[in-house]
């Protein structure tokens, strides 16, 4: 019965001719492992396109969902991470055996006349799996890809005549959004994986035409591909399945970064390894017209001409001595991008080396040094962000607004940011663990934990109120002798009855912040009479001051030269001193140098909106 229909089968589409052809062609010399890339190629493609086909089913491609269904992928798809990881680390793999395949094609000579369209062909297809590689980096839509995609589509720009058209077609007007994702998707999605089958066929098409090209040898004797071939193509297919699963277990699948945020530039974004020796080649360059245009342009055209300059000896020897450069050049500039990219963290900083009277030296390593750290710093708090916000959405879920909207309205998220790009030049923020945020010039008081007992315990001790942390590195060390001497002198040789008035004047100026962090000390605080006693203590004096002297605390004392302590450390309170520091409140008179960062009649002026505002000031609070 089976005899019968393969027999009327083979009529009606003579699939076993075609079948003998390819299973018994003669391989010359018999059969060899350096043949088994082309299948490797083959296998690894039909797997993407399964892979791929799958994922489509469970993807988005919308500027507020595809991150939202790649986590979906990631998280919550019954094995997804296993899928995706497999299409990610895959499609990696593509570009080695691309590598190594033509390598072996040019060092056997495979590319010679009459196969110079075989090889034609072979260079297209590299091309479209290049490019399928590019387009499949933005479909995350995450940080790492939105903005490494920015790079490589502003390149585009630098094409004469018709650059600026061309990007605007690459990214569907002058902004990335939609109009780019969707682009990016159909052409990875659509019309590359059309046209690699297409070519693909016509590869496999003339390689039927010319047969395998081997020198025969006298020591071996040909050898049908079936079946000693095909089972050396099938053992490299099993050993690259076995590698890729193995490395995405071990990753547990592919890396997804927060969501793109265009308002949030991604310091570490770099292109995926395999372009990353393009992305460290455009430094060699002072124009980047020649390092992103010009040296590929001449490299692909010299690619296209090796069938010709192959015909003769020299000619084959040339091509293969500037493939091996070519191949190992681009392997250096890859490990010397990845060294400049980790300098910070195999190398002692600036400070700690000695460059023996070196300014130039010294420079240079600083320079260096300094691009690695804020790369590896960028990096780690990518992470953390992404950590943050798996977290938001395990506890709030994600809203129509989408995830990005979770980080905008995330204190511990945005907190960091804003204090960074807004204080840091002045403030630290860094409880000494290594993980804060420290100035780039301690003149104004460390932040971390203001408005709690122990801050302002620290701030009313002598010794401390003069360091960096405090007053150290500002003017009021100077002008604002009236707390310098208060606290050098009223305060330095407490007896226990001034050490018991100071501890409740602390406990009831840190109660008026209310920081959730000391709400059952607060609490306690107010039932046992604590912050009643501390605010009495508030009128009396040390020695020739009382606090009240100088600050207002509620209905205690009036406006003056120094802050006024109501509501001291509070929401209410930070957002004014940040605001407008200037405010008869705080320091109408000796304000050293800090702006009004909002609020300012000229909104232009306003460094931070009135959400900005919030999302710091809870942050420095300790809220979430």
């Amino acid at each position: 019965m089976i005899h019968s229909l393969l027999k009327w089968l083979d009529h009606r589409t003579g699939y076993q001719a075609v079948l003998s052809d390819a299973l018994y062609e003669n391989i010359p010399g018999g059969s060899r492992w350096r043949y088994i890339t082309g299948s490797m190629l083959v296998f690894a493609f039909v797997t993407q396109a399964i892979t791929g086909l799958i994922l489509w089913a469970a993807y988005s491609a919308s500027a507020q969902t595809a991150w939202e269904s790649v986590f979906y992928i990631q998280h919550e798809m019954a094995g997804g991470w296993l899928l995706r990881g497999v299409h990610h680390y895959m499609a990696q793999s593509m570009i080695i055996l691309l590598a190594l395949h033509m390598l072996q094609i040019v060092v056997d000579g495979a590319y010679k006349p009459p196969r110079e369209f075989n090889f034609w062909v072979g260079l297209v297809l590299m091309l479209l799996i290049l490019g399928l590689a590019l387009t499949g980096y933005l479909l995350p839509w995450d940080q790492k890809g939105f903005w490494a995609t920015n790079v490589a589509t502003n390149l585009a720009s630098l094409t004469p005549v018709v650059g600026d058209q061309i990007q605007k077609v690459i990214v569907g007007g002058t902004q990335y959004g939609n109009h780019t994702l969707t682009r990016f998707f159909a052409v990875h999605a659509g019309l590359l994986p059309a046209l690699v089958v297409g070519f693909l066929a016509l590869h496999m098409a003339f390689f039927r035409r010319h047969g395998i090209t081997a020198e025969p040898s006298p020591d071996r004797s040909d050898q049908y591909f079936w079946p000693q071939q095909v089972l050396k193509d099938a053992v490299g297919c099993l050993v690259l399945m076995i590698a890729v699963v193995g490395v995405v277990v071990y990753t547990h699948g592919a890396e997804l970064t927060a969501p793109a945020d265009a308002s949030e530039p991604y310091a570490a974004a770099r292109p995926e390894w395999y372009f990353l020796f393009l992305f460290q080649m455009l430094k060699k360059f002072e124009s980047e017209f020649i390092g992103a245009i010009v040296v590929p342009g001449v490299v692909m055209g010299f690619l296209f001409l090796m069938p010709l300059t192959g015909r003769v000896k020299i000619g084959h020897i040339v091509n293969v001595t500037v493939l091996l450069v070519l191949l190992g050049g681009a392997g250096y500039l890859t490990v010397e991008a990845w060294n400049e990219d980790h300098f910070a963290e195999r190398n002692v900083a600036p400070g700690e080396k000695d460059f023996g009277g070196n300014a130039e030296a010294k420079t240079a390593y600083t320079d260096k040094y300094e691009a690695s750290e804020g790369f590896l710093k960028a990096q780690k708090q990518a992470h953390a962000d992404y950590e943050r916000l798996v977290e938001l959405i395990e506890r709030k879920g994600i809203s129509k607004e989408g995830a990005v909207a979770l980080q905008r309205n995330d204190p511990q998220t945005q907190g960091p940011m804003l204090f960074t790009r807004h204080c840091r030049s002045c403030h630290s923020h860094d409880d000494g663990s290594g993980e804060g945020i420290v100035a780039e010039s301690d003149t104004a008081p460390n932040l971390f934990g203001m408005g709690s007992r122990a801050w302002l315990a620290g701030l009313l001790d002598p010794q401390k109120i003069k360091t960096d942390h405090y007053f150290g590195g500002t003017a009021l060390m100077e002008t604002d002798a009236g707390m310098m001497e208060f606290v050098s002198s009223d305060l330095a040789n407490l007896d226990a009855d001034g050490k018991d008035l100071l501890d409740k004047i602390i406990v009831a100026v840190s109660a008026e912040a209310k920081l959730p962090a000391q709400a059952a000390q607060d609490a306690t605080a107010a039932t046992d009479g604590a912050l009643a006693a501390g605010r009495a203590a508030f009128e009396e004096s040390f020695d020739s001051y009382a606090c009240a002297d100088c600050h207002k605390l509620g209905d205690i004392g009036e406006l003056g030269d120094a802050p006024d302590l109501t509501g001291w450390g509070s929401r209410e309170w930070l957002r004014g001193m940040i605001a407008n520091p200037n405010h008869e409140r705080f320091y109408p008179e000796n304000n050293d140098r800090m702006p009004a960062f909002a609020n300012n009649a000229d909104p232009e002026r306003n460094q931070l909106n009135d959400h900005e505002l919030d999302m710091l000031v809870r942050w420095l609070r300790g809220e979430d």
